[in-house]
């Protein structure tokens, strides 16, 4: 559906070359959601802008749809860019306009008939939730009232995807999760590809089913969302990960140095699946005998499963360690030795 080859944007700056996007390459299955999340800065906003045309690549490709849109003018650019829509951080409503008409803008803009624009412009209302709001005006409404707008405004003429940046950010927690679940029913009824820009791991964990993280223009890890949550691999990515437990000021996660003066042996267990509903704790307890102390514990949801982490502290020698480790990884349990001593 959507193809980046080795895609890289220079801008130049008195002269002076910068590179917002390094040879990024990724795909984006029809009908995926798929979260591009990095800080300020990482080339994130760049790369929306080359996904809807507005900025033509310095190098590269972008494949939407089958259409290369690095090669499209003129009235075929403008096609193209028709099934490309787009929602944002500020919403960028019309304020003159009302709710209907806000949403019924895109379409007069593409000569749609008056007739049509007023049944698709009552579907729309109905789709986001906004019945009885209709002749309201964007100072009347809520935040998230306004962010449904923009998202009608943005399906009025049936893209075929749809491009989020930082759709949630100026929203609160509550919500962002609302908003997020709508998106998720738009993308399942309509089977319409999202791509979601945003630096809130929680945005990337509740609705998408693969994430790539950016970081200096570049795509620094990439996979399926509960690949990347379980096993992260760059410290960029391992920091976002951490945003997920603080999100509703759960409780904080595990810090190993508050256990460093403890004897003994502390493992990080990763549940994926069915997994996480094992027994293990009392198993390991039964078969080797040994006291086992929880020191901390939590189950994720992502679009792709859920996952669970457990801290667990015993005093083992090496071999006994090495022996629960194989016996965890016969029980398909990731585990990680955090301290042995």
């Amino acid at each position: 559906m959507i193809v980046l080859t080795n895609v890289s944007k220079v801008f130049k700056e008195k002269d002076l070359p910068i590179i917002a996007v390094d040879n990024v390459s990724l795909r984006v299955d029809r009908g995926q959601i798929y979260g591009i999340i990095g800080y300020s800065g990482a080339g994130k906003s760049t790369l929306v802008r080359l996904l809807n045309g507005l900025e033509k690549p310095s190098d590269g490709s972008v494949v939407i749809d089958g259409q290369d849109i690095v090669q499209a003018t003129g009235e075929r650019l403008r096609q193209v860019r028709l099934k490309i829509s787009m929602i944002f951080q500020h919403f960028n409503l019309l304020w003159s306009r009302t709710v209907s008409e806000n949403i019924a803008f895109s379409m007069q803009i593409a000569g749609t008939p008056k007739a049509a624009i007023r049944q698709r412009v009552t579907e729309l209302i109905q789709l986001v939730g906004l019945q009885g709001r209709e002749g309201a005006y964007p100072s009347q409404l809520s935040g998230g009232q306004k962010q449904r707008v923009g998202i009608a405004r943005a399906l009025a003429n049936n893209p075929a995807v749809l491009l989020c940046d930082e759709a949630t950010s100026a929203l609160d927690p509550q919500t962002t999760d609302a908003i997020l679940d709508l998106l998720l029913d738009i993308n399942q009824r309509l089977n319409l590809t999202i791509v979601l820009i945003t630096h809130e791991m929680h945005v990337v964990r509740k609705i998408c089913q693969r994430v790539a993280v950016m970081d200096n223009g570049r795509i620094v890890e990439e996979g399926t969302v509960l690949d990347v949550f379980t096993r992260p691999q760059q410290p960029i990515t391992q920091q976002f990960v951490k945003q997920v437990g603080q999100f509703k000021e759960l409780a904080p996660g595990f810090e190993p140095q508050l256990a460093q003066d403890l004897p003994g042996s502390i493992i990080k267990l990763t549940f994926i699946g069915h997994s996480v509903h094992q027994p293990v704790v009392s198993e390991l307890t039964l078969r080797y005998n040994l006291p086992f102390n929880i020191l901390h514990g939590n189950i994720t949801q992502t679009a792709n499963g859920i996952f669970g982490e457990l801290w667990l502290h015993a005093v083992l020698d090496s071999g006994q360690l090495d022996t629960i480790l194989d016996f965890l990884r016969q029980r398909h349990i990731a585990a990680e030795v955090v301290a042995h001593g």
